[in-house]
């Protein structure tokens, strides 16, 4: 018998084979495409955007704050949420850039 024919064998021949595991192969590709790797490249942009945070951005932070950033620490951002009241968050609890998610030109801040 050769190779291909042992590995194709069907389940009723007593031999296993890969046809046996094709199911399995293919649930887990589809979870990597549908999944996974819209989660990383998500996961990947939101890196990105906080890495690119200026001070002047209008951001909203995770708890739904709305405010601009003063000033920009390693790990923190001071935002001007109202007329000489600031609030220091980490970078990590800014979720998003107020001018994309109002539908503002970035270029209009």
């Amino acid at each position: 018998m050769n190779v291909l024919g042992i590995f194709l064998m069907s389940p009723g021949t007593g031999g296993g084979g890969i046809m046996d595991f094709l199911p399995l192969i293919l649930i887990v590709v589809v979870f990597y495409f549908f999944m996974i790797r819209p989660q990383l490249k998500k996961q990947k942009e939101t890196k990105k955007f906080r890495e690119n945070l200026a001070k002047g951005d209008q951001v909203v932070t995770i708890g739904g704050v709305h405010g601009k950033i003063s000033e920009m620490k390693e790990n923190t951002v001071v935002l001007e949420i109202a007329n000489d009241v600031r609030i220091t968050v980490e970078k990590a609890a800014i979720s998003s850039d107020f001018a994309t998610e109002a539908g503002i030109s970035s270029k209009a801040k």
